[in-house]
């Protein structure tokens, strides 16, 4: 066979271990896994390691975010950004705007994405509402065209739901074959706290994090898992901060319920002291969860090492730091209840973990593999198509020089925000080149190419099929 593309001489990581061997690319698919390949093109990878392209399945990208407030990623900026950063999927959220049914809200969401991406990208949903269209009619529709993951909040003002409302979707993801995901905190608390921090005169961005303190968070998912329990469905709680939310989470599993979880870069590498930096610059670190302490890093590091963690996200939630439209927004330096919630990271998302981890030991390259692309395509009805370097999966690839090492700089990156909360953290592990259906769409750092991105249709997940 003549391929169009061989990636020769690559270590490539695969579900069954790492092997030095060439990969051969036919219109756009793994055609051979071999030796002594030939192609029309050829890529080099002597000393690089070939991974399966990145999925970051929790990215926030032109999300309605507020009266005045504006995302600082839509769809160009943001899939270049992750393109960029070794990832060839990504899903962010559709939200309906307040009075939209959710079918109006895909149909206006997929408008903002098609033909300006330069990852492939699906959609998950958020479900605000519970009245009888969203439920009897736009769900179990949307479902069908293959959206079969949904998102519900524990916390927020207009996106909190109760917990009556949250089994009602429960029941439809149970009917329908979709996955339900939730963000744990126990809204309730965050205000009692909020409301008695301000009338001690505790308005910094610091006090973000003393607001929503662990037990917000443990109170929650426990809470969640326990509708999930009395529902009768899995459940994948998403960004866990800490390690009484994972022993909740393992307690479950014990059990025997399924219950998936998602952690995210900050909560290995930031802490809440990063938002008492002076001034106003701690704003750049208000995000939810709030980064915690050095301590949970080592609960959650336990946790991705003994496999309680399936999937490892960024949770990018870009807001420009110099930006009345974004941190800066009206009222946020008299209160922290006013900064808007979120940080960037979908670029910096891989390189971060694959440093702190497979550098340091703590990972293996198969292991990687899983949490960054398999395990996200498994769960969210990608895979065999996504997520693996395998023969008749999608030649979506990032080459890895595992040697390189420089720090993290918002000079380098390309995301739509103006700043990392990384400047400067040093990473060793870069990816070097993306290649999404087997065209290259990154290299050495830079994007390459035409937005070629597509809106994937998605099945039920592994576990529901």
């Amino acid at each position: 066979m003549t391929h169009d593309l061989v990636i020769r001489s690559a270590d490539v990581v695969t579900a069954s271990g790492t092997a030095h061997c060439d990969i051969g690319v036919k219109d756009g698919k793994i055609a051979t896994l071999g030796t002594g390949l030939a192609a029309r093109e050829v890529i080099d990878a002597t000393g690089l390691v070939a991974l399966p392209g990145g999925i970051d399945s929790h990215v926030h990208i032109s999300q309605p975010s507020g009266p005045g407030i504006e995302m600082a990623d839509d769809f160009t900026t943001g899939t270049r950004a992750a393109a960029c950063g070794g990832n060839t999927t990504v899903l962010p959220f559709c939200l309906p705007e307040d009075g939209e049914t959710l079918r109006d809200a895909v149909t206006a969401y997929r408008g903002k994405a098609e033909g300006n991406c330069l990852t492939d990208v699906a959609f998950h949903l958020i479900v605000k509402e519970t009245d009888a269209v969203t439920l009897g009619q736009d769900l179990p529709a949307l479902i069908e065209a293959g959206y079969t993951s949904f998102k519900v909040f524990m916390t927020y003002q207009g996106l909190a739901l109760s917990d009556r409302q949250i089994l009602e979707v429960m029941s439809v993801a149970k009917a329908h074959g979709a996955m339900v995901m939730v963000h744990a905190e126990n809204e309730d608390a965050i205000e009692f706290l909020r409301d008695r921090a301000e009338r001690d005169g505790q308005i910094s961005p610091y006090h973000h994090a003393t607001t929503r303190p662990v037990p917000v968070e443990r109170e929650a998912t426990h809470r969640a898992i326990s509708l999930a329990e009395i529902a009768g469905v899995p459940l994948t709680i998403v960004h866990v901060s800490n390690g009484e939310a994972t022993e909740e989470i393992m307690r479950a599993r014990q059990r025997g319920l399924t219950v998936f979880a998602e952690t995210c870069p900050q909560y290995i590498t930031l802490t809440a002291d990063d938002l008492d930096r002076d001034g106003f610059d701690g704003a750049k670190y208000v995000c939810s969860p709030p980064p915690r302490t050095r301590d949970e890093w080592d609960n959650i590091w336990r946790g991705i090492e003994q496999g309680v963690f399936d999937l490892f996200s960024s949770d990018h939630c870009p807001f420009r730091f110099v930006d009345t439209a974004g941190k800066d927004a009206p009222g946020a330096r008299k209160s922290f209840r006013n900064i808007p919630n979120g940080i960037p990271g979908v670029e910096t998302r891989l390189p971060i973990l694959f440093s702190e981890g497979v550098v340091k030991g703590r990972l293996s390259l198969e292991r990687f593999a899983a949490l960054t692309a398999t395990n996200h395509a498994r769960l969210y009805g990608l895979y065999p198509t996504k997520g693996a370097i395998t023969v008749g999966a999608d030649a979506d690839i990032a080459l890895w020089n595992p040697k390189l090492t420089k720090p993290i700089r918002q000079a380098d990156l390309h995301h739509g925000t103006d700043y990392t909360p990384w400047e400067g953290f040093h990473v060793t592990g870069w990816p070097v080149r993306t290649i999404l259906r087997g065209v290259t769409t990154m290299l050495d750092g830079a994007p390459v190419g035409a937005p070629g991105g597509q809106i994937l249709h998605r099945e039920a997940p592994d576990v529901l099929r």
